[in-house]
């Protein structure tokens, strides 16, 4: 099975406002870059998009490291949240309905896929790949707003 490493980011301009995520894969010797915007979005909206955006990217069954900074993301299958959620109709344990459910449904379809693993890592800090996708997802609002889309 071959062995992928992603890093990922979200980022917002406002919560909510616009939004940009970006993500790094790596396979090999092999690196790629990617990333996008939306004119209305959250910061978590953006975090769970780069890992789904990322996982959407490979074609064939893989192991996967997802490295991200975001607690919301990593904690939600560290601490099995979304198991939760399946078992309790998409209801969170305060009986509220699950926030951002239609991407945790597209990310936990990719992940029946691919074997991932996720790895918090600290924002904003000492780790240039999980900086780059900050650069990434703030590039990439930015390119939304010089466009007019916004």
């Amino acid at each position: 099975m071959k062995e992928v490493t992603i890093y990922t980011d979200g980022a917002c301009s406002g919560n909510p406002g616009p939004g940009g995520w970006g993500a790094v894969l790596f396979h090999g010797d092999k690196r790629k870059e990617i990333s996008g915007a939306e004119p209305h979005s959250t910061n978590n909206r953006m975090e769970i998009q780069a890992v789904i955006e990322a996982l959407s990217l490979l074609k064939v069954p893989c192991r996967v490291t997802v490295y991200s900074d975001s607690a919301y993301v990593v904690n939600c299958f560290q601490n099995n949240w979304l198991k939760g959620w399946l078992r309790n109709g998409w209801k969170n344990s305060k009986g509220n309905p699950v926030e951002n459910k239609e991407l945790w449904q597209k990310l936990w379809e990719l992940m029946g896929i691919h074997e991932v693993t996720y790895v918090k890592v600290k924002g904003h800090s000492d780790n240039p790949w999980n900086n780059r996708c900050d650069e990434l997802a703030v590039g990439a609002i930015k390119q939304m707003r010089a466009a007019g889309r916004d």
